[in-house]
């Protein structure tokens, strides 16, 4: 929702505009926010824009409150703290992270003085974002002692309007997280699966066939089996007897990026080979909701978002699953802030105005992080915090690259690669197994320590006893006091999906984290039905209790960057977490409101990047 400008400054309709002529600051005194030394790599320049050209600035303004959030989500999914469970309302939410009202007025002075009219200015996210409308490009330079041009990629012929440089008056540095678009040029690079699509032998298209007219599942996974069918991931990690029955207040959300559609008929074949107890098995089905200008096109499905509506309907059904197909690319602004017309942001902040949302959010996609500015991550990792005191549990994969590949840095040295949003502390990440009987770790799965977020205190326990076994290996390598990923793990190699009526092999985090989501989902189901809320942010009970409810991986590594990676050991390590679900312990531990683990209780917040 956009309000206007007078409706969220009260103070201007009592003030006449004129009065913000003189300048409440000295708004001379310009330092400079954000700089390149040059041109970003593959970017050509093609000279300024012609005279008249405008442009929608967006002004992302400091949180008032943004300590209060972090203490709020903690309390709210703490189970020592008395307000466990209680979590907050959309309402409660957009309060603690509003600007205060003297940085709101501080801004449109500075506005005013520039010769911006209220009248183009709108306030959105609970007056947390500006948006300056058809601001003249000329403007917006004067203002930001910028340079702004016209740049095209080298490769993908993508033309934007972007400067190297841009400043703001010191006193706005501590008010404004960032202004956009300015220096950050646009590149994006997402997470999927890799297909395996080999033929159908005859014995396992007889098996399945079986399985389909007998109505009984094959329930026995080899240690060594050529492929996974959803059955035996339900018997597994135990969630096979569980009958959904809170279908009309428990939900699954799945996000839907990059032109990627799920197929209903598609959905409706996999069901009969894969979850024959429904019957008939186009009962198996969802909803769509388009974001930013989104589509849906069944006649086109994509692997991705196939594979995530399958497997979140075979763990789950019949709980309802909602695919948000969003529009758009993933854009930033120089200090990293995401833009309104982001991927990520217009996502999150279409659940986030939401009075109703999913308790369960899987998204199956991500970048490496040191693609993405520290400014742009925070931003992002805040909205999933509002996410997490509302109630949702939020899961994304760790990566499929073991600990990272093309791992130089900007000076040459070797540095292992984490994933973002995996690396936010305030989500919860999925890494990858394979084989059964023992599990062991997927070699693909990602894993590592994040270099924009520090170490949580939640996993302060678990991690210091991984980094006490580890010793000095790979010195330099990784940051130790960073966020340890990920959090837990499920299956993730030789998983069966359709696509296009076809019965084709995929692998990578990307399976194993609609399978974490279900059963999430499935524990979410429970409490409903028993009276609880929902889990919410789920890190906190993980690692205090909820570790008890988890097959601790010990064996297996996951290799990269010229390395042998990190291996899998007892207790948390990252390349499994903490270990793959066992949906009947987890029953157990989450109805009990107040755990006795061995985890950090009501500890201090986490606090953002240094």
């Amino acid at each position: 929702m956009r309000y206007h400008w007078l409706y969220v400054l009260s103070f201007l309709t009592t003030t006449p505009v004129t009065d913000f002529a003189t300048p409440l600051a000295p708004w001379g005194d310009a330092r400079v926010k954000h700089a390149w030394s040059s041109v970003p790599t593959n970017w050509e320049t093609l000279g300024c824009p012609s005279a008249g050209t405008t442009l929608d600035l967006h002004i992302a303004l400091n949180p008032h409150q943004e300590d209060a959030l972090i203490d709020a989500l903690y309390e709210v999914s703490d189970p020592r703290h008395p307000r466990y469970g209680a979590h907050l309302s959309k309402e409660q939410v957009a309060e603690l992270v509003r600007p205060h009202p003297d940085t709101l007025e501080l801004v449109s002075s500075w506005l005013t003085h520039h010769g911006v009219r209220p009248s183009s200015i709108g306030a959105t996210h609970g007056g947390a974002w500006l948006t300056v409308s058809n601001l003249l490009v000329s403007q917006a330079n004067e203002m930001l002692g910028a340079s702004y041009q016209l740049y095209r990629h080298a490769k993908v012929n993508d033309t934007i309007i972007r400067t190297v440089s841009y400043s703001l008056p010191e006193v706005l540095h501590s008010h404004i997280q960032a202004v956009a678009p300015t220096t950050y040029f646009s590149s994006t690079r997402t997470l999927r699966q890799t297909p395996r699509r080999r033929s159908v032998e005859a014995a396992a298209a007889l098996a399945e066939a079986e399985e389909a007219a007998s109505g009984k599942p094959v329930t026995v996974l080899s240690s060594r089996a050529s492929r996974i069918r959803p059955s035996q991931l339900r018997w597994l990690y135990k969630t096979f007897a569980y009958v959904p029955t809170a279908a009309d207040r428990n939900a699954l959300g799945v996000f839907g990026y990059h032109k990627e559609y799920p197929s209903e008929t598609d959905l409706t074949m996999f069901t009969t080979y894969f979850r024959s107890d429904v019957q008939p098995p186009s009962l198996a089905t969802f909803t769509v909701e388009l974001v930013n200008g989104g589509g849906y096109d069944p006649e086109n499905p994509g692997m991705e978002a196939n594979l995530d509506v399958q497997y979140a309907t075979a763990m789950t059904y019949p709980t309802p699953i909602i695919f948000y197909s969003t529009g758009g690319t993933t854009k930033a602004s120089g200090s990293g802030v995401p833009l309104p017309g982001d991927v990520n942001l217009e996502t999150l902040e279409y659940l986030l105005k939401k009075t109703d949302i999913p308790q369960t959010i899987s998204i199956s996609y991500g970048t490496y992080e040191r693609d993405v500015p520290r400014e742009y991550a925070r931003a992002l990792c805040i909205l999933f915090a509002q996410l997490g005191a509302r109630g949702v549990s939020v899961l994304n994969p760790s990566g499929d690259d073991g600990v990272g590949k093309n791992c130089k840095d900007e000076s040459g040295n070797v540095r292992f690669v984490p994933e973002f949003p995996a690396s936010c502390p305030y989500l919860t990440t999925v890494g990858g197994t394979t084989e059964y009987d023992p599990e062991v770790a997927a070699p693909l799965s990602g894993g590592g320590f994040s270099d924009h977020f520090p170490r949580p205190v939640y996993q302060d326990v678990a991690v210091s006893a991984f980094l006490e076994r580890q010793g000095a290996r790979y010195p330099g390598l990784y940051n130790p006091q960073g966020r340890g990923i990920p959090d837990i793990a499920a299956q993730a190699l030789k998983l069966r999906i359709v696509l296009r009526n076809v019965r084709t092999s995929v692998e990578g985090t990307s399976c194993s984290t609609p399978i974490v989501a279900g059963i999430i989902s499935l524990l979410n189901d429970y409490l409903i039905t028993n009276g609880r809320p929902p889990l919410g942010f789920l890190n906190i009970r993980l690692y205090n209790d909820g570790f008890a409810g988890l097959n601790d991986i010990t064996s297996g590594s996951n290799p990269g960057c010229g390395t042998d990676g990190f291996s899998a050991a007892p207790g948390w390590d990252p390349v499994t977490g903490l270990g793959t679900p066992d949906f009947q312990k987890l029953q157990s531990i989450f109805m009990t409101p107040l755990g006795g683990g061995a985890g950090q209780g009501n500890q201090p917040k986490i606090r953002g990047p240094e």
